[in-house]
């Protein structure tokens, strides 16, 4: 690591320079920086906006699942077969589900290795289960806080390598010469002095590995947690292309403790009541949207394992039509709860539970979970105890009050668009891995994106590894960048306070939110585009701070904004291509005047394109199909691949 010190406008910034900076400290981060150490690239450290803050430590479901190939009994499975169940959801490059399944397993044992509390029986196996957009049994889970587990242990693995980690530092600017990523630019509070007054820092590097984790603060309405916030807008102003931008994942989730309630919260069958703002006026809504009690219940019971919001489901009997039901009794203004004290009142017959109500596939899944009890509370203890103590030690007890829900964005499938190295398509040196790679296709297999943390990562580092590429003098150039960046900064100078900036936050979520997730609509995608341009190129007026310690915040304004530009007008390239629904999202025509009774046009076109997008330095951005890359049929032959491999690692 070497350390020196750059003067800009008359300020002191510190510079560091390693051969490789991995810019995160989720899962996809932490196990980057530890591939890279092991495969001797021990020139590596971390920088992380805080390690505490991000998806991978603070988000799950009632039992988070991670995706791998089968291990156990006489299931019958092999790497092929995985690496089409993860194309089979559409817009998935075959390469990149190939290196995904191939190395599955190398990753999930590597988890189990480092102390991460995968069950197994007694024999050693490690048992699986269905998961969404899956018929296979790959899907594990250590409970509800399985990508929590992953990340302290990568981290201490991390650590005791004694790996430098740069905490504290959010990426302002990625630094570019000639179609390469030389470098970046960080605010970090600690790091202000009176010869450093923005608290500016510079890192330059071979390889720059990009694991920031999905578009977190784009919405409103997310799950996502609070302090996860955006970071993808950068990358694209560095002239990162994005992937499949179009493609989110959108769900029901609790709103004041920010959880996705998949699986067993949806299974022991709570009842859903809406009130009004005061929390009054209590009533059960969801048969509304259904023609019949049994239809009703069997989709509550089946948000479980389909948990997504599926434009496909939202026909007569259809588990998303409670999505809809939900979205739409929130729209009237009043407040949505799941209710686990008590049933729905057409799963009881005189005030007790009535199991011949319910459908044959929730009755013996009930029956073979040995939950066949009288309310939804102890249903759910049961069967998952840790789903009920995860909110009692965020303040809400399942016994004693209801929670409130909305339709929330969760996750992102796409992000930014990569080659199979993970090595960005437009910017060479850069590299994205984990959810801000654009990997993941339309419908993915639930957990998949907990594989991909492992597998997406370590394949980037072995990528690194064999090119070692030379960590790069600062240019005139590049200097000239960081001069204007460091000018731009300090012109932001006003009376806009911390609230008023947060408020804006607030605002740029909910616009996005009401125009761009799981209902969209194209006359409000344009409306938003136009705002949100209006809102960049008037940013640093609106931002003029009276506090420069508030530059912190506002740059994450910018982040957001640039982010949002970009997939909105993904979003609209889409339309304008001919697409329709698919996937988490409902494309409206804008005459709609009662959701229920929407009729879904389903996309049957470009689930055999991946879409490409591009932000210019001008703000304007343009897309391309490019056809889905086939499964390659991989060299089989021992020797072949044997003298290949030495060749490589000679």
């Amino acid at each position: 690591m070497k350390i020196s010190d750059l003067t800009v406008k008359h300020m002191t910034i510190p510079q560091y320079s390693a051969s490789v900076f991995v810019v995160g400290s989720g899962a996809a981060g932490y196990n980057a920086a530890d591939s890279l150490y092991d495969l001797g690239m021990q020139d590596v450290a971390i920088v992380t906006e805080g390690r505490y803050m991000g998806t991978s430590r603070n988000t799950g479901s009632d039992k988070q699942t991670y995706y791998k190939l089968n291990v156990t009994g006489a299931v019958r499975d092999s790497v092929y077969d995985m690496a089409k169940s993860l194309m089979r959801g559409g817009s998935m490059h075959g390469d990149i589900a190939l290196t995904d399944a191939a190395l599955s397993a190398r990753g999930f044992f590597k988890l189990v290795g480092l102390g991460v509390p995968f069950p197994m029986n007694e024999y050693g196996e490690y048992v699986g289960y269905k998961t969404d957009h899956d018929e296979t049994t790959r899907a594990t889970s250590c409970g509800p806080l399985t990508s929590k587990y992953m990340t302290e242990a990568l981290e201490r693995t991390v650590m005791a390598k004694n790996i430098p980690i740069f905490d504290g530092h959010r990426v302002i600017k990625i630094l570019t010469e000639n179609g390469r990523a030389v470098g970046f630019l960080t605010l970090c509070r600690e790091a202000v002095t009176e010869k450093n007054p923005l608290g500016l820092c510079l890192f330059t590097s071979g390889a720059i590995v990009y694991a920031v984790g999905g578009p977190s603060a784009i919405y409103a309405d997310t799950v996502y947690p609070p302090s996860q916030t955006s970071s993808l807008g950068t990358a694209f102003l560095a002239g990162a292309a994005g992937a499949n931008l179009t493609e989110s994942q959108y769900g029901l989730a609790s709103v004041k403790f920010r959880w996705n309630l998949s699986g067993t919260y949806q299974q022991v069958l709570p009842r859903y009541v809406s009130t009004d703002e005061k929390g009054e006026d209590e009533r059960e809504f969801l048969r509304e949207a259904f023609e019949s009690d049994e239809e009703m219940l069997g989709a509550i019971f089946l948000k479980g394992y389909e948990w997504p919001f599926d434009p496909k489901k939202t026909t007569l009997g259809g588990s998303s039509r409670v999505d809809l039901a939900v979205f739409r009794e929130r729209a009237k203004g009043r407040r949505v709860f799941l209710d686990y004290r008590r049933n729905p009142t057409a799963a009881e017959k005189n005030g007790v539970f009535d199991v011949d109500a319910l459908s044959e596939r929730a009755r013996t899944y009930l029956e073979n979970s040995g939950a066949i009890l009288q309310t939804p509370i102890e249903r759910l203890a049961k069967m998952n105890m840790p789903a009920i103590e995860l909110y009692r030690s965020n303040g809400i007890d399942l016994y004693t009050e209801m929670l409130e829900i909305a339709v929330s964005a969760q996750h992102c499938n796409g992000g930014l668009a990569v080659h199979n190295s993970r090595e960005s398509t437009t910017l060479s040196g850069f590299y994205a891995v984990g959810e801000c790679a654009g990997t993941f296709g339309v419908y993915r297999p639930g957990g998949s994106a907990l594989n991909s943390t492992q597998t997406g990562s370590l394949f980037a580092a072995m990528d690194i590894a064999r090119k070692k590429a030379d960590i790069p003098n600062l240019s005139d150039a590049v200097a000239q960048e960081i001069v204007k960046e460091t000018e731009l900064l300090l012109s932001m100078k006003g009376a806009v306070s911390r609230d008023e900036i947060l408020e804006k936050r607030y605002l740029l979520g909910r616009r996005m939110s009401d125009s761009a997730a799981f209902l969209r609509n194209a006359e409000k995608i344009e409306e938003a585009i136009k705002a949100t341009r209006y809102d960049l190129l008037h940013f640093a007026e609106d931002h003029a701070l009276a506090e420069s310690e508030w530059l912190y915040d506002a740059l994450i304004n910018r982040d957001i904004l640039l982010a949002q530009l970009v997939y909105l007008s993904a979003i609209r390239d889409y339309i304008a291509d001919g697409g329709k629904s698919r996937g988490s999202y409902l494309l409206l025509r804008g005459d709609e005047t009662d959701l229920l009774k929407v009729q879904a046009e389903i996309d049957t076109v470009h689930a055999d394109f991946v879409q490409n997008t591009v932000l210019s330095e001008d703000l304007t951005v343009t897309s391309t199909f490019e056809p889905v890359r086939p499964l390659p049929e991989s060299e089989q032959w021992f020797e072949t691949v044997w003298n290949k491999f030495r060749e490589r690692n000679a």
